[in-house]
């Protein structure tokens, strides 16, 4: 079963930037896609950003358009997210997933919150 571990979160101020890890234990060229997700008290879960396997093909929320980057690293079984700009809305957990569905869309993934495994997150809190 497919392990994530997160780290690079923090306490950044409004228009920092953090860059997010994601390690997995297993092989992630493996799974068709890979994707970041949050969670805030009182907020909506939201997919944030996935990218697939195949052609690189990327998704982004609106909210995050433009101030975030997702990257994969198949030979070293990581994902990444810069996050720039931020702002006291980035505020959550964030964590990473898989999906293992060769059907899935990047889009669909992420709006429709659909993998099979994901990670325990990172807190990020963007604060003055």
């Amino acid at each position: 079963q497919l392990q994530f571990v997160e780290s690079g979160g923090g306490l950044v101020q409004p228009g920092g930037s953090l860059r997010l890890s994601c390690a997995a234990s297993g092989f992630i060229s493996d799974y068709y896609a890979i994707g970041w997700f949050r969670q805030a008290p009182g907020k909506e879960h939201e997919g944030v950003s996935c990218i697939s396997h195949s052609d690189g093909r990327t998704y982004y929320a609106d909210s995050v358009k433009g101030r975030f980057t997702v990257s994969r690293d198949n030979a070293k079984n990581a994902v990444y997210l810069q996050m720039n700009s931020l702002k006291p809305d980035d505020t959550a957990v964030y964590y990473c997933a898989a999906s293992s569905s060769p059907f899935i869309t990047v889009q669909a993934m992420c709006v429709n919150n659909r993998y099979d495994y994901s990670g325990q997150g990172t807190q990020v809190t963007v604060s003055s």
